[in-house]
């Protein structure tokens, strides 16, 4: 069986010479939900639109279900549901309405598509909602609907490009939920929230720069940081260079943050504060934790996640 999704060395550059893809690569197998994370810019969504053929790789390769996305974009249609970051709604026309348009534009009628209809908005808790406008609707809801539109004809792969961006937590709570119960089904879900892709995802492909960093499992992309994590907030930005401190390795300064890593991080950082304290540098917090996404991006990207409001 062919993977479900397969990119090979996707390059993308946009006028002024700016490349948002640069030989990026992954794969998604049936059955599979992969994340692909990254900060705003990263590539997420020049990667998502060439593989659903709203876009153009200027060179490498890509399939979805085996179907190359640039000499057969009419089947790879047919076999993908995409939900993008701005909804497709008609704010004018009711949930039913716009279930039953979606449906038409892939030649469903008749009985069929009233089942499939009322089907959807029972399976995202939208039937008592569905005669009213969708403007009215919470934006919750409203993301709900949106995925429902990629599932009517019943897609074999489902691309979420950033499906919560925007929603409040019990929104974004409501929708993880609604996709976790979508398992079974191969997606491709971008998101710049290291929780949701650690919540959601089998694997993760860590993009910055239009490049690949890091892929693996959640597990194991933070087994793989050996220790613990020693995060310490500084009261002022360091005038000098911070190289080395006694006790921690792989310290990296971003902005007035320091991270560390320490083979006994509670032990390390008392060594560690005087050091501080000697080179006049005052400290505001200091945390120790277990290695997190965020510890596997500063890792792997050399900075920290950061996404614009």
């Amino acid at each position: 069986m062919p993977a479900a999704v397969l990119a090979r060395d996707l390059v993308k550059t946009y006028p002024k010479g700016v490349r948002a893809l640069d030989r990026l690569s992954l794969t998604v197998e049936p059955g599979e939900i992969v994340g692909l994370l990254g900060p705003n810019g990263a590539g997420k969504s020049t990667t998502v639109k060439i593989l659903t053929t709203l876009a153009r790789a200027d060179s490498g390769q890509a399939e979805v279900m085996g179907h190359d996305v640039a000499r057969d974009p009419r089947r790879v249609r047919a076999a993908i549901g995409v939900v993008a970051q701005r909804s497709g709604l008609d704010p004018a026309a009711s949930g039913r309405d716009n279930l039953t348009l979606q449906g038409h534009l892939f030649g469903l009628r008749g009985p069929d598509l009233r089942r499939r209809v009322g089907e959807l908005l029972e399976r995202f808790d939208l039937t008592e909602a569905a005669d009213r406008r969708t403007r009215d609707w919470s934006g919750g809801m409203q993301r709900r609907l949106d995925v429902a539109l990629g599932l009517v004809h019943r897609p074999e792969v489902l691309f979420l490009d950033e499906p919560t961006t925007g929603l409040d937590p019990e929104g974004r709570a409501a929708l993880w939920s609604e996709i976790k119960g979508l398992r079974g089904m191969a997606i491709l879900l971008t998101t710049h929230y290291l929780d949701e892709a650690d919540r959601l995802a089998d694997r993760l492909v860590i993009v910055d720069g239009g490049r690949v960093v890091a892929e693996g499992t959640p597990d194991r992309l933070k087994g793989e940081l050996r220790g613990d994590a020693v995060h310490i907030e500084l009261s002022d930005f360091p005038t000098a260079a911070l190289s080395a401190l006694p006790g921690l390795r792989e310290l990296t300064v971003d902005g007035k943050r320091l991270s560390a890593r320490a083979d006994d991080g509670a032990a390390a950082v008392p060594a560690a504060l005087a050091a501080l304290d000697a080179r006049g540098i005052a400290v505001a917090t200091v945390t120790v934790a277990r290695p997190s996404l965020d510890d596997v991006y500063l890792k792997h990207a050399g900075h920290r996640l950061e996404v614009a409001a």
